[in-house]
C-alpha cells in the first residue's frame, strides 16, 4: 500500500466513524470551502472552477436538508430546512447567472450554522465531562 492509499484509507475511516454532530461539522466546512473557492474564480470565465465549485456546495447543502429528522424537533427542522433551501437557491441563482454577488449570504448562513453546531458539540462535551467527574 502505497502513502497515498494509506492517508485515503484513514480519511475513509475517520469519517465513517465519526461522531453525528462531526459529520454534520465537516458537511458545513466542504460547503464552505466550496464557496469560498467559487469565490476566489472568475465568474464570467467558462474555464473558471467557479460552477464547478458552487454545484459541490449546492450538493453538499441539498444533502443536509435531505438529512434532515423531522420528528424530534419539527420547529427547528422547519428553520433549518428553510434556511438550505435559501442557500441552494442563492447557489443555483449565482450558477445561473455566473455572478458571485449573492455568495455572501449563503456563506454567512452557512457560518452561522456552523457556529452554532460546533457550541452545540462544546456543550455537549462539557456536559460529559461533568458527568464523568
Amino acid at each position: 500500500m502505497n502513502s497515498h492509499d494509506a492517508v485515503q484509507a484513514y480519511k475513509n475511516e475517520s469519517i465513517e466513524n465519526a461522531p453525528p454532530l462531526k459529520l454534520v461539522r465537516l458537511l458545513y466546512q466542504a460547503a464552505l470551502r466550496h464557496i469560498d473557492t467559487a469565490a476566489r474564480c472568475n465568474p464570467a470565465d467558462p474555464s473558471s472552477a467557479f460552477i464547478d465549485a458552487l454545484a459541490c456546495a449546492d450538493l453538499v447543502v441539498s444533502e443536509l436538508r435531505l438529512a434532515l429528522e423531522k420528528g424530534p424537533a419539527p420547529d427547528i427542522a422547519g428553520n433549518l430546512e428553510q434556511l438550505y433551501l435559501f442557500v441552494e437557491t442563492t447557489l443555483q441563482q449565482a450558477m445561473r447567472e455566473r455572478s458571485a454577488s449573492g455568495l455572501v449570504g449563503a456563506r454567512n448562513v452557512l457560518s452561522t450554522l456552523l457556529e452554532a453546531w460546533t457550541q452545540v458539540e462544546l456543550d455537549g462535551s462539557a456536559a460529559n465531562a461533568s458527568d464523568a467527574a
